[in-house]
């Protein structure tokens, strides 16, 4: 692409088959800068509420920020859409070579947006700032199968999870090696026929002014404790980590910590993968590590030994790594299937329905993941006829389809990843504010939470939440790699829009980062989300089978905590956005406008 000033969108209705370039308003680049921030509040203008997750009304966007293809790191695109497993405003993302090559084919646009559906299965292209539907031959096929049909591309597209609209399916980039993987994205394009998304043209180039920016942002970072972290395992080092300080959520989340780390952990992973890939050349920053397997390789991360391995009680590595081989192909986030089995698993135990799975059964659970992903309503007669179809809809459907509501804690009914709240106060309070459902990268205070030498206050807690939940509003709207990102909180990127034309300083950064917190809370507002889904399952209040009694989440401190962070926003006691703050942060006309 030519380096100009990026201030379009382009809109793709696919039961029209029409494409517009719609000009971005001047106001809204300048308080919501891109990715989540100009996602969210596209979103909150063009769906009205109510708006069916899965009806051709929905829209799914795929966001670029103004920085794009210029940072260091894995470069990363956003997906916005209103979710099918929550209902709320779901924000996901994925790295690789197309969100390089998305942002060079969006040329001056910020992004596409997509509605309406398709009659038959397309794919949309994108070249040169615009987008041509196409009919897509690849319906039916994997993730991978997908990509390599497109070898003059970058492809982002679903697999057969998507296409059978699984409430947790993800978007794969380049052949599965990367997803957006939380919410269920990857069933809103299987609800629209959109198989795939095409980039077709190169990466943009960067500007002069830019290029010794990125050189110092990398010297900085390689020198950072999250890039010295990278560096020696990156996400693989989270087993470890989690279960060092005993908030590992093990076999069904019945205990904190496993003795076999040593199989699945950092140690493990470096002896058994393949290679570890390089971000861009052979002086970047060292990337994921992957394993080749008979069907071509997987990119093993963090995720898949912590829930299909500890989560599932499985501890051979290779087991795992064929597990979440199979999770990339299917094209399903591996965190919710791994909750979704390990939840059958304690169903059985506790006697809500009959299955023969168990623990350490990786052949069994390979069964159901797949049956999840084809929504087969009887794959297997030890089962409930319609298991897999009902947990392809998500744990708190199955939980009232048959009972069993406290085995598996969920948050907005998306489940939580490994990393255990249990004695741990402020991971709580991240998970039941974060935006999209459980999430634990909105805020990550366990990591330094964990290993404190005495418990947080309440108020120390608390700022700790908003500040990251802040912080990473404006990241995401930048559309930043996450850990390079970590080398930016103290000026937010400031200096990067200004080598570009956009003149911010640092709290003006906080304050975009604030309004765009608050935006996505009314919407979810707006959908009918209140202080009662901010709560968390009464799972978290018991102590795991081997921790100590004082490791819960005690409920009376958790509800402190909830109203002084409520009052921190500026929010009321119902954990709405009150009429004071709604001006303070110039949201007055999104919400006259509705």
């Amino acid at each position: 692409m030519t380096n100009r000033s990026r201030d379009h969108l382009l809109t793709v209705d696919l039961s029209t088959k029409s494409v517009e370039r719609w000009k971005i308003p001047n106001r809204w680049c300048r308080e919501y800068i891109g990715g989540k921030g100009l996602g969210a509040r596209y979103l909150y203008e063009a769906l009205s509420p109510g708006t069916d997750p899965l009806g051709p009304a929905n829209a799914i966007g795929f966001v670029v920020g103004p920085l794009s293809g210029y940072l260091p790191g894995q470069s990363r695109f956003a997906v916005i859409t209103k979710s099918p497993l929550t209902g709320a405003f779901l924000d996901s993302y994925s790295g690789g070579s197309f969100a390089d090559r998305l942002a060079g084919s969006l040329d001056d646009c910020l992004g596409m947006f997509v509605t309406g559906q398709a009659d038959h299965p397309v794919q949309i292209a994108v070249s040169g700032g615009t987008a041509t539907i196409e009919p897509a031959e690849t319906w039916g096929m994997d993730t991978a199968n997908t990509d390599s049909n497109a070898p003059a591309a970058a492809t982002a597209c679903i697999g057969p999870a998507g296409e059978n609209q699984v409430m947790y399916a993800t978007i794969a980039a380049d052949g599965g090696d990367h997803h957006a993987g939380r919410g269920g994205a990857g069933a809103v394009m299987g609800s629209k026929q959109l198989k795939a998304v095409l980039a077709l043209d190169g990466p943009p180039e960067i500007p002069p002014n830019v290029a010794p920016l990125k050189e110092a942002l990398l010297e900085t970072y390689e020198s950072h404790d999250t890039g010295t972290w990278h560096a020696s395992g990156g996400t693989m080092e989270s087993i470890d980590f989690a279960n060092t300080v005993g908030h590992l959520a093990t076999e069904g989340w019945q205990r904190d910590r496993f003795t076999e780390v040593s199989d699945l952990g950092i140690a493990a992973v470096q002896r058994a993968a393949s290679k570890r890939e390089q971000t861009e050349t052979e002086t970047e920053l060292p990337g994921d590590f992957y394993f080749e397997t008979d069907d071509g390789r997987v990119v093993l991360r963090g995720a898949a030994p912590m829930t299909l391995g500890a989560g599932l009680g499985i501890y051979d590595l290779e087991a795992v790594t064929a597990l979440g081989e199979q999770c990339d192909l299917l094209g399903v986030d591996v965190i919710d299937t791994g909750n979704a089995v390990a939840w059958a698993i304690r169903a059985a135990e506790e006697g809500v329905i009959e299955t023969d799975l168990s623990f350490g059964d990786a052949t069994g659970a390979s069964e159901l993941i797949d049956a999840i992903a084809t929504r087969d309503r009887s794959p297997n007669p030890h089962w409930p006829e319609k298991l897999p179809t009902t947990l392809a809809d998500g744990i708190d459907a199955a939980a009232n389809a048959y009972g069993g509501n406290d085995l598996i804690p969920t948050v907005k009914s998306m489940a939580l990843p490994s990393y255990d709240p249990r004695g741990a106060a402020g991971m709580a309070l991240a998970y039941a504010t974060s935006d999209r459902g459980a999430c634990h990268r909105r805020a990550r205070p366990i990591e330094t939470e964990a290993l404190a030498a005495e418990t947080w206050s309440v108020a120390k807690t608390i700022e700790f939440v908003i500040g990251a939940q802040t912080v990473r509003s404006v990241l995401w709207s930048l559309v930043i790699d996450d850990f390079v990102g970590e080398a930016l909180w103290e000026t937010l990127g400031s200096d990067w829009l200004s080598a570009i034309g956009y003149d911010y300083t640092q709290p003006d950064l906080l304050e975009v980062g604030e309004r765009i917190w608050t935006l996505v809370r009314l919407f979810n507002a707006r959908e009918g989300f209140d202080r009662a889904d901010d709560r968390l399952p009464p799972i978290l209040t018991s102590p795991a089978n081997d921790a100590t009694p004082e490791r819960i989440v005690d409920p009376e401190r958790f509800g402190l905590l909830l109203d002084g962070y409520y009052a921190a926003r500026g929010w009321d006691a119902d954990g709405i956005p009150t009429a004071d703050t709604i001006a303070r942060l110039n949201l007055s006309d999104v919400i006259a406008s509705m």
